[in-house]
């Protein structure tokens, strides 16, 4: 693939409290902040008991959509990446609303895993403090979900998402605003059961300095400095006041601080009850706020991708190695594969990048089912990449991925490519039929490279040419092609050869 040349880039979090955008110019490979956008979406809010987003809440998170996307108008597709967090994972039929605010932006939107989450904040952390080789327990509190990592210098030790935020606890905790001891102590002792699950093992690695990043943590830490309660960073101490001011105060309404903002008054006290919790469980004695945070995260991860430094190629060859994948046969699938995309890619509208990478990633993983039994490989493998926790790698990315394994071989699952996103579904059906052609031309899992073949397609309709006689002294293959066409017919595929 070649190397894409951005002079501007943008990262986008769609968070459960507020959208953030900040956009970037590449200047001698480092970043330079040019712009920076928020609105509060206060998203988690509008989620219902059945977890679908009310109407209001959805036309309010569109309205901010619609400014951020015309900042976005004339950026290329490579150039911005997109991820959405707790509240985009716990929604139910989030296709429709995905596709609305894919619109609007005109870029994908990737729903990420809470420990992709965890990996973003960590590496947004670490470029904000380029010196700090320390190891560090770092804490975000989001609007539906605060993330606990521990990491030493670049490498991630332990990390953990827990179901805690700011919104979803000043929603669970003080409805209405209101803000009492009894109130603020029901909500720090359910943090603290949330943390409990991981103290032992954090605190058994231990740390030389913790470090916060994100909206609540970064307001307290302003508010307690400019009280006068703290010379930096946040302490204990500072925080219980803090607390006796919010008590004191007695609802939402009535908070006053300097540094607080009136977007920010209405979720305080259940992001002080988390921070708290914190303190106490994890036996914290001392927090500094970090500059860097999610988005950060999110923008050196696409400047990792651009200089093709994309750490999601080091987890398929994690995955590789784990599951003893013969890399010889996979690379002759991989070769086959790319080269039959090669042939169509422009009659199949299969150019862009992403189509090869994600044909490239399943050829190379397309075996890592055998681990668990060769009967039903092609689903062991599917489960697999489909739950797994796989760094850099979105939701939607292992879907499609999974589906892709799924249906490399046997009779084709079509509901399966029916529960990706409409705009994935036509193009992976196509790299499937590319990806079943190649391992048909591999079975054989010789080493000798396969004979001059093309491949022509037209709408659905494929057809494979091989040198002269070839077929006639590789009746295996013959036979095999032939029990692929009709396979590919359950795909709506019509396949002929010669």
């Amino acid at each position: 693939m070649k190397r894409a040349a951005f002079e501007t880039v943008a990262a986008l979090d769609l968070g459960s409290n507020s959208f953030h955008m900040i956009v970037a110019q590449l200047d001698h490979e480092q970043l330079r902040i040019i712009d920076r956008l928020r609105e509060r979406t206060a998203l988690a809010e509008g989620l219902d008991e059945s977890e679908r987003l009310k109407p209001k809440v959805q036309e309010r998170a569109f309205e901010a959509l619609r400014r951020f996307g015309q900042r976005l108008t004339h950026m290329p597709a490579g150039s911005v990446r997109v991820v959405g967090t707790n509240t985009l994972r716990r929604m139910r039929d989030s296709r429709a609303f995905l596709a609305k605010a894919q619109e609007l932006l005109g870029h994908r939107i990737e729903v990420i895993s809470g420990r992709e989450e965890a990996r973003l904040i960590y590496l947004g952390v670490t470029h904000a403090h380029d010196d700090d080789a320390r190891r560090k327990l770092v804490v975000d509190i989001g609007g539906g979900s605060t993330e606990c990592i521990l990491g030493e210098g670049a490498e991630i030790l332990e990390s953990d998402s827990l179901q805690m935020g700011c919104v979803g606890w000043t929603m669970k905790y003080f409805e209405g605003g209101e803000i009492s001891r009894e109130r603020m102590q029901k909500a720090q002792i359910a943090a603290g059961l949330e943390l409990q699950g991981i103290a032992r093992r954090y605190k058994r690695l231990g740390w030389e300095t913790c470090v916060g990043s994100s909206g609540t943590i970064v307001a307290c830490e302003e508010m307690l400095r400019l009280s006068g309660w703290s010379n930096g960073g946040i302490t204990d101490k500072a925080l219980r006041k803090l607390r006796k001011t919010l008590l004191d105060a007695g609802h939402a309404s009535r908070v006053q601080l300097p540094a607080l903002q009136p977007d920010r008054a209405p979720v305080l006290a259940g992001g002080v009850a988390v921070l708290s919790a914190v303190f106490k469980i994890l036996e914290v004695d001392h927090m500094h706020a970090s500059p860097g945070a999610l988005r950060e995260g999110v923008l050196h991860d696409l400047l990792g991708r651009i200089r093709h430094e994309d750490v999601r190629e080091q987890t398929i060859r994690s995955f590789a190695r784990r599951y003893h994948v013969d890399l010889e046969q996979a690379g002759r699938v991989e070769r086959t594969a790319l080269a039959l995309l090669e042939q169509v890619g422009n009659a199949w509208e299969l150019e862009a990048a992403s189509h090869e990478r994600v044909l490239t990633w399943a050829a190379r993983l397309h075996e890592i089912g055998l681990g668990i039994a060769y009967s039903g490989y092609h689903r062991h493998g599917a489960y697999i990449v489909e739950h797994a926790d796989m760094a850099g790698f979105s939701r939607q990315d292992q879907q499609q991925l999974a589906v892709l394994l799924l249906n490399q071989r046997r009779k084709p699952d079509r509901a399966a490519f029916d529960a990706l996103p409409p705009e994935l579904q036509e193009p992976t059906m196509r790299l499937c039929a590319l990806l079943r052609i190649a391992l048909r031309m591999h079975r054989s899992r010789s080493p000798r490279g396969t004979p001059d073949f093309r491949l022509f397609a037209r709408k659905r309709d494929l057809h494979l040419e091989f040198e002269e006689g070839w077929l006639t002294l590789h009746a295996l293959s013959r036979a095999d092609l032939d029990e692929e066409t009709a396979q590919l017919r359950g795909l709506g595929f019509e396949l002929s050869f010669a």
